[in-house]
């Protein structure tokens, strides 16, 4: 297994470490629910180093991103950053990532842990065409996620970067506690505001800890996996692996506003024709009628019992005190209002199909 460069700190921490996409993960330290607070109400810090990392460059690295993902790269400026998705050419999604522009001729793209080398392979087939430079910088950088209402104060004592003057999915890169060159993003997993920021291995113990002790007088708490997952999902953020992946469309998950089919990109034909015919399935938000906690992989049924979907994500929602999750529900069942049932242990419990985000 992998370790990232906080690792042993993480031990220290006395987080409870778990096997994730290849790494050595903290997934909790105090608590699920606490560290869920944290975030909403105060802050909280996340290591996500085991995220991938590529830098690609050159006079056709524009053109060579603009063919292998669904968002228009040209709506990028210096500074500016996009949410957008890999086709695979047979209708699904390799992953969802985001692509960053630092110059005119470089570009930066952050990927899953789960999927660095599947993405790096897919990109540099399709870079054949076009020789762009590529660069993976995944086992090199490290990547915390400083996330809250109380982020931006806790971050501030440790730059002159003026951190209110980076809109949301911007970025700049300035120096955070004498560490020069550090991607500072505003951006996130858990919609609770905050930056992500991007640096050498070598530095992730001096900053990690810097930016602890300055976040004490904010309540700060190191954050693991699991509350990163009830966070991102009262959110209603697809998570690759489980709402998204290669056997589904970006307009079944719901990702039809990064899916410019005004731009030419693999795969655009198979989805524009899945736009004119009509989805049959679609990614939708959920919440339990009754007290139960729906999982991955449960059967969503009908009234009569008839199976009309699957559960791809499911909590308990810290903030709203109930049964969440996300589901792909066959049409006509997809409309929001109506009434589905998960089955749980050989029950149909009811639900209700809700708009995301839940909170």
């Amino acid at each position: 297994m992998n370790k990232t460069a906080l690792y042993n700190t993480h031990v220290s921490l006395g987080a409870k470490i778990v096997p994730f996409a290849g790494f050595e993960m903290p997934v909790q330290y105090s608590g699920i629910n606490e560290e869920h607070f944290a975030v909403r109400e105060k802050v909280g810090m996340f290591d996500v180093s085991h995220m991938g990392q590529f830098f690609v460059e050159g006079e056709k690295a524009k053109d060579l991103l603009q063919f292998v993902t669904t968002n228009d790269v040209n709506l990028l400026e210096n500074g500016k950053a996009q949410y957008t998705c890999l086709p695979n050419g047979n209708g699904g999604i390799v992953d969802d990532l985001i692509v960053y522009k630092m110059s005119d001729d470089k570009y930066f793209l952050v990927v899953n842990a789960s999927n660095i080398e599947k993405d790096w392979n897919h990109i540099s087939k399709h870079n054949e065409n076009f020789g762009a430079k590529m660069t993976n910088s995944s086992d090199a950088m490290s990547l915390i996620a400083l996330q809250g209402p109380l982020a931006t104060a806790t971050l501030q004592k440790l730059t002159d970067t003026k951190l209110e003057e980076i809109p949301y999915y911007h970025f700049s890169t300035g120096s955070i506690d004498g560490v020069d060159d550090v991607i500072i993003s505003n951006t996130g997993y858990t919609g609770s505001g905050g930056f992500e920021l991007y640096f050498k291995n070598e530095v992730a113990e001096k900053l990690w800890n810097s930016i602890l002790k300055a976040g004490e007088e904010f309540g700060i708490l190191p954050c693991g996996l699991a509350s990163r997952d009830t966070l991102r999902l009262e959110k209603g953020f697809a998570l690759y692996g489980n709402d998204i992946d290669d056997t589904t469309s970006p307009l079944e998950a719901g990702l039809g506003w990064i899916t410019k089919l005004d731009t030419d990109f693999v795969d655009k034909e198979r989805i524009a024709k899945l736009k004119e015919d009509g989805i049959t399935k679609k990614l939708v938000g959920f919440e339990m009628q009754e007290k139960a906690i729906p999982r991955h992989d449960y059967e969503v049924v009908d009234a009569e019992g008839n199976i009309i979907g699957k559960v791809t994500s499911g909590t308990m929602s810290p903030m709203k005190k109930i049964g969440i999750g996300m589901a792909y529900v066959d049409k006509p069942h997809f409309k929001l209002g109506t009434d589905i049932f998960i089955k749980i242990r050989n029950k149909n419990v009811p639900a209700k199909i809700v708009k995301m985000p839940f909170v």
